[in-house]
């Protein structure tokens, strides 16, 4: 037995020796550190284990209203507020009423038929919404468009949420930045703090279940509505179970509104009558609802980790698609070891939810156009109308559950093709009540 562990020993300090000696060998050939360093991904992708997270003295806000913003954190994390600032560079805006003509039908009487594009990104939140042709009365349109908001609402409370939209706009100083996901503790370690405080009010004791980079995103990217008495932003679930889309319209379908009535919508359809309900952008739904969220977080699939020069592991705040970045891309392999080309196999999935989408919104489009005649015609008893109107109500909202949430089933498939399949079965039950056959 001595004799064995003694010649593990000299085998392990002849390999150390070796192993040193190449290695000097190496930088004497100019094949330094630094070569190993650019050179990382031959030895094996960055994880959330190699990020170097630094603790440091907090900053002094410079912001008006006490935020801690970009300009304060850039001497302390200069590489994280250049990607942050790389956002802009993202001006590319897909104009969804020009690309799915249908969509001006359907929304007929909301803010969504005027004018309807893709998110340019967090650097321009606040420049979007000031010149968005759909209208924001109110000051609970800036939710989601600045810290500055946020931290208001901290200060104020609900009460302002019901500001003018103007007077509320002349107070924000920032576009979405460091305060939104680490409140005024970014020095500490990258500390992720929810600074929404409608997210603490809707999940209650099951926040702490959530991932916490899961929640710092999804506290904006949801479905939310605006509460009927106070105009507050606010979440229609109390847990993940009750995030899906059959249980949020539920959620609606019971809210007792302050006019006696039952029922919340988000506008009266004027040519069918129909209360209807506009999802807005259900990521962190459909996301924690799939199979993904029990081994990634957002940062694993949106935020690059990357290694300086000089060894310093980060995350970059340059927020992407994984199909515009291959190291992202290769979190994909660690469960889908089968698949040769990850970017082709996503796009499929994308192309097939698009199509169906497509195909399911002509049809509710013919749908609505159907509804409105028998409206117009007089024909039908309000009961009757009432009828096809809930089944109206309900596809619309299956549809745009799926819609509107911008993965296009590449966050949970499942999810996108069963609420297309509802929002169909609606359509057909209701075009038979109209006596129409399809």
């Amino acid at each position: 037995m001595d004799k064995q562990r003694s010649l593990i020993k000299t085998i392990v300090s002849v390999a150390l020796v070796v192993g040193f000696a190449l290695f000097v060998a190496g930088i004497l050939s100019g094949k330094d550190l630094m070569y190993h360093l650019k050179n990382r991904d031959k030895i094996g992708p960055l994880t959330r284990e190699d990020v170097n997270y630094q603790k440091a003295d907090p900053v002094k806000p410079s912001g008006k209203d006490g935020t801690a913003n970009a300009n304060d954190y850039k001497t302390m994390y200069p590489e994280i507020v250049t990607t942050m600032k790389d956002n802009a560079k993202n001006e590319y805006v897909t104009d969804y009423l020009e690309q799915d003509p249908y969509l001006v039908n359907i929304y007929e009487g909301f803010g969504f038929a005027k004018d309807y594009g893709s998110a340019r990104g967090h650097e321009y939140t606040l420049e979007d919404v000031a010149k968005t042709e759909r209208p924001h009365a109110l000051a609970n349109c800036l939710t989601c468009k600045s810290p500055n908001f946020a931290k208001l609402v901290n200060d104020m409370g609900v009460e302002a949420y019901k500001m003018d939209f103007n007077e509320a706009m002349a107070l924000m100083e920032e576009a979405v930045s460091c305060y939104t996901c680490h409140g005024n503790e970014a020095n500490d370690s990258g500390k992720l703090v929810v600074t929404h405080s409608y997210v603490t009010t809707a999940l209650g004791e099951s926040y702490a279940g959530i991932d916490p980079s899961v929640l710092s995103c999804g506290q904006c990217h949801i479905e939310y509505y605006f509460t009927p008495t106070d105009k507050e932003t606010m979440m229609p679930y109390h847990d993940v179970a009750s995030m899906d889309p059959e249980a949020i319209l539920k959620f609606y379908d019971e809210m007792e509104l302050p006019d006696g009535t039952v029922g919340f919508y988000d506008w009266i359809q004027p040519s069918t009558g129909t209360k209807m309900l506009k999802a807005q952008h259900p990521e962190m739904e459909t996301f924690l609802l799939g199979k993904h969220a029990g081994t990634l977080n957002c940062a694993d699939c949106h935020m690059e980790i990357v290694m300086t020069e000089e060894g310093q592991v980060y995350m970059s705040h340059d927020l992407v698609s994984p199909l515009k970045n291959e190291a992202l891309l290769t979190t994909c392999y660690v469960c889908h070891k089968d698949v040769s080309d990850m970017k082709a196999f996503v796009q499929r999935i994308q192309d097939r939810v698009t199509a169906k989408e497509t195909e399911v919104g002509n049809r509710l489009s013919a749908f609505k156009d159907a509804l409105a005649a028998a409206v117009s015609e007089g024909k039908m008893t309000e009961e009757e109308l009432d009828a096809v109107r809930k089944l109206h109500r309900e596809a619309q909202w299956f549809f745009d559950f799926c819609y509107v949430e911008n993965a296009e089933g590449a966050h949970n498939s499942d999810l996108a093709f069963r609420c297309l399949d509802l929002s169909e079965a609606r359509i057909s039950e209701g075009m038979q009540l109209l006596g129409i056959i399809e």
